[in-house]
């Protein structure tokens, strides 16, 4: 599940005075008393880029600029500070403290690679991995950077795949699971798709220490247009991944998966008319283990569908207006859309008409 933990009093030294003095009073006694609060990046109306840290309510607690789009935020419970990176083809990624007590840190891709816009921290904050691209051989790699010497890149190894996408780390603390998308795309070209008839998307774990391949699955070939992208997993440690279909319009594929160490890739059956509001995109999964229920999102088909994780029934379906962004929040999803919409996980909704927010949300939990 894509959710970090941090210690609420950790949380509260770590903010000092920079931080209260830039939150609202009333904001600031929603954060003493919040559960989580939870990272994202936007657009804002003025063509400006940031990341932000929102509270349980929805209200923007702190932000800091981007020089361009954002994708997906880690967070490491260790050191407390979370990474932004950018949308490829972006060629950076933004440390920050969520406080702006210390300044932000730019990670600069090395030349011959761009991010892919997700990454993760090993369960001691030591390494800092992230999916890269090296573009001019056409496939996908993992790029290593040491977290405790201001993120200096250490090395590579490959994802077995092109086009990686989001990777997790799987609770053995040593397994990351990484989405191939199965696209070849080159900055040249901007984000033009160049091999649409021959892609071949995989799903792949690989040791994080040794960089071997554990286990490498692919969909079958009538299927080589289905890219896998986002993923999340559940208490049990099955891994749920979307895909966006690059096919014909009028084909329907399934587009969310159940993987299972040792198994064959297993495509979750849909109802048509759940299925048919995707428009073949899912843009977001997000797990909630309190309540044994997957979300997807899909800001292509306004679309918002919850799961139960034991049966794999769709537990509701919901139209929202460019929806994407997703994370567990009580017995619910925190949701967020292009539009400036904020949905809490017990429906209320609060409008931040000045932000685009991005596609992913990160909720960072207080601990006990």
């Amino acid at each position: 599940m894509r959710t970090n933990l941090i210690d609420r009093r950790d949380f509260l030294r770590a903010a000092g005075v920079g931080f209260m003095a830039a939150v609202a009073p009333s904001a600031w006694a929603q954060t003493l008393a919040a559960d989580a609060v939870f990272a994202t990046a936007f657009v804002k109306r003025d063509g400006s880029f940031g990341a932000a840290v929102l509270s349980e309510a929805g209200k923007v607690l702190h932000a800091i600029s981007l020089p361009d789009r954002g994708h997906d935020v880690t967070f490491d419970p260790v050191s407390k500070r979370s990474v932004v990176f950018a949308r490829q083809p972006g060629t950076f990624a933004v440390v920050f403290d969520h406080t702006g007590r210390d300044a932000p840190l730019t990670i600069a891709s090395i030349p011959g690679r761009h991010f892919f816009g997700h990454g993760v921290f090993s369960s001691d904050g030591a390494l800092l991995y992230a999916t890269e691209n090296d573009f001019d051989n056409a496939a996908g790699v993992v790029g290593v950077y040491d977290a405790r010497a201001k993120f200096n890149r250490i090395g590579e190894f490959p994802t077995y795949g092109m086009g990686s996408h989001e990777l997790l780390l799987l609770g053995d603390g040593k397994t990351l699971a990484i989405a191939n998308g199965g696209i070849e795309t080159h900055p040249d070209y901007g984000r033009a798709e160049l091999n649409i008839a021959t892609m071949k998307p995989s799903y792949v774990l690989v040791d994080r220490v040794s960089g071997g391949l554990i286990e490498k699955h692919e969909l079958p070939l009538a299927l080589h247009q289905l890219s896998i992208r986002h993923m999340d997993a559940d208490p049990s440690g099955t891994v749920w991944f979307g895909c966006q279909y690059r096919g014909p319009g009028t084909d329907r594929p399934l587009l969310v998966g159940r993987a299972v160490r040792g198994k064959d890739l297993q495509l979750l059956d849909m109802p048509t008319d759940v299925l048919s509001g995707f428009r073949n995109y899912i843009g977001s999964v997000a797990a909630n283990s309190a309540a044994g229920t997957i979300a997807v999102s899909s800001p292509e088909g306004n679309s918002l569908a919850v799961i139960d994780i034991a049966s794999g029934r769709i537990v509701s379906a919901n139209t929202l207006v460019e929806v994407c962004g997703l994370a567990p929040d009580r017995s619910g999803f925190m949701a967020t859309t292009g539009a400036g919409e904020i949905i809490e996980g017990n429906g209320a909704t609060r409008s931040e008409p000045d932000y685009v927010w991005d596609n992913h949300m990160l909720r960072i939990e207080a601990g006990a």
